[in-house]
């Protein structure tokens, strides 16, 4: 596995993986018609843009790593009820 398709399936760097691979099962699915995976495409899109604004917000106030870990995403998933995507 190369350096890129490692980095793409770290749990600790992409908090996404799990979206990424339903709209990849999906286009599988439906012979690559991307009018039917549209949901989950909107899920990866939202999850994106909601852990980008975290971490945004977490190098603002000097917290590092900027991303947080696959556990500490869990505990704030987990406290606030769910994915909020």
């Amino acid at each position: 596995m190369d350096k890129n398709t490692r980095k793409v399936r770290n749990q600790d760097i992409n908090p996404c993986i799990e979206e990424s691979d339903n709209s990849q099962k999906c286009m599988d699915a439906y012979n690559y018609d991307k009018s039917m995976c549209s949901a989950y495409f909107q899920r990866y899109k939202n999850c994106r843009k909601y852990w980008h604004n975290i971490m945004v917000q977490r190098r603002r106030d000097g917290v590092r790593p900027d991303m947080p870990t696959a556990a500490e995403r869990l505990e704030m998933i987990n406290a606030i009820g769910g994915k909020p995507y």
